[in-house]
């Protein structure tokens, strides 16, 4: 939908027109937009359109705002500015398909070397459209594409990063790739302040997010998540069983798991993965065995992995190899006498109590330095050097 402009178009007519309708909060603005606009101050003027398009009344204004005032002086405009208004405007069409049309105009716009980063903005919010027209393959493009463009960047404004990332996550999540839908969200999360979000979204976001670490392929560490505090929305409401399900198997918990197992009638994708689930916990259960073991005691035998997971001392060979698989762990296994040697388990983000067994860990290897250190003092003798 093209926003063309009357060559003869009345500008301060519209605007007294607008202001009679707009409510008498609104109706400063209008005064202040024509008095900007024949002062020619373009930056100053736009920063209040941009104050006024956050205002929730301002909504029914938005589109012959900018189609017929903002178009006529859009070349003045910052273009992150522009598409930030347009944005806006976009959402107040009730045809979705409208709103795409109106957004391919603004794309052409900044559709140029120096605005690639601006262009990401649009063609990414375009595709938020398209993905609820259920055009998948349109929206898959666009992620194609604008990921290859902000790889060019050393950095971009983060409202922008912002958008990438939610898109793309609502795609993930619509084609339920947990493991990408995982990456993507938690990316959201760390370009905005979520104290901005509602209420709602924050406990939303928070609750999909537990889902896909729990459903993921290949996630088998929710540090970041633990410790992130959009996790602490779901204290205390009806999917608080789910924060605690998700410590239960950063810890590699089964007895908590199991106890936690009946709440999964309340989620059907659980449900229907339980199987898939209780393979986790139990490479989670050897992994975090095997973590909390010091590097100089990591021979464990088949009976102690059995006794952390659970799993007959048949199965274990199974487990093993299949963290081996998953690089989950490193090492090797000796069938003969039944026991794993482990070289390396894969790097976590690890939650408090993590972190303080890593604490209790230094202070014994302290204290094995110092008696160490006594025990060479005590008995060494003189030492003499020439």
């Amino acid at each position: 939908m093209a926003q063309t402009m009357d060559i003869d178009f009345d500008v301060p007519k519209f605007l007294h027109e607008e202001r009679q309708k707009a409510p008498a909060k609104l109706q400063h603005y209008f005064a202040t937009f024509e008095d900007l606009y024949e002062r020619k101050l373009w930056h100053q003027l736009t920063t209040k359109i941009l104050d006024f398009f956050k205002e929730p009344e301002s909504a029914p204004y938005q589109i012959a705002i900018y189609q017929k005032f903002v178009a006529e002086w859009e070349d003045k405009i910052n273009k992150l500015s522009l598409v930030t208004i347009a944005l806006q405007a976009a959402h107040q069409f009730k045809d979705l398909q409208e709103s795409v049309e109106f957004l391919s105009e603004i794309i052409k716009k900044v559709d140029s070397n120096e605005t690639k980063d601006v262009y990401v903005l649009a063609v990414m919010e375009s595709a938020n459209f398209k993905l609820k027209l259920n055009q998948a393959d349109s929206v898959k493009e666009a992620i194609d594409e604008s990921e290859k463009i902000l790889d060019t960047f050393d950095s971009v404004e983060p409202v922008i990063y912002a958008s990438f990332y939610r898109v793309s996550a609502e795609y993930y999540k619509a084609k339920a790739n947990y493991a990408q839908y995982y990456k993507s969200a938690l990316l959201y999360l760390a370009c905005i302040d979520i104290e901005e979000l509602t209420v709602a979204d924050r406990i939303q976001r928070a609750y999909d997010l537990s889902i896909s670490a729990l459903l993921g392929d290949m996630i088998y560490n929710f540090g970041e998540l633990l410790m992130h505090p959009i996790l602490d929305s779901l204290t205390s409401t009806e999917h608080d069983w789910l924060r605690s399900l998700l410590f239960a198997f950063n810890a590699g918990d089964i007895g908590k798991y199991e106890a936690l197992v009946p709440h999964f009638t309340k989620q059907p994708l659980l449900q229907q993965n339980q199987a898939a689930l209780s393979r986790k916990i139990c490479l989670m259960s050897l992994i975090e065995a095997v973590f909390r073991r010091s590097t100089d005691n990591r021979s464990i035998p088949f009976s102690e992995i059995a006794a952390e997971t659970r799993l007959s001392v048949d199965e274990v060979e199974h487990l093993v190899m299949k963290a081996l698989s998953l690089n989950l762990i490193r090492g090797s296994i000796d069938q003969v006498d039944q026991i794993v040697v482990v070289t390396w388990v894969q790097p976590r983000v690890l939650d408090k109590d993590q972190i303080d067994g890593m604490r209790r860990k230094l202070e014994e290897w302290d204290n094995q330095v110092k008696k160490i250190s006594s025990f060479v003092g005590e008995q060494g003798g003189e030492v003499f050097a020439q």
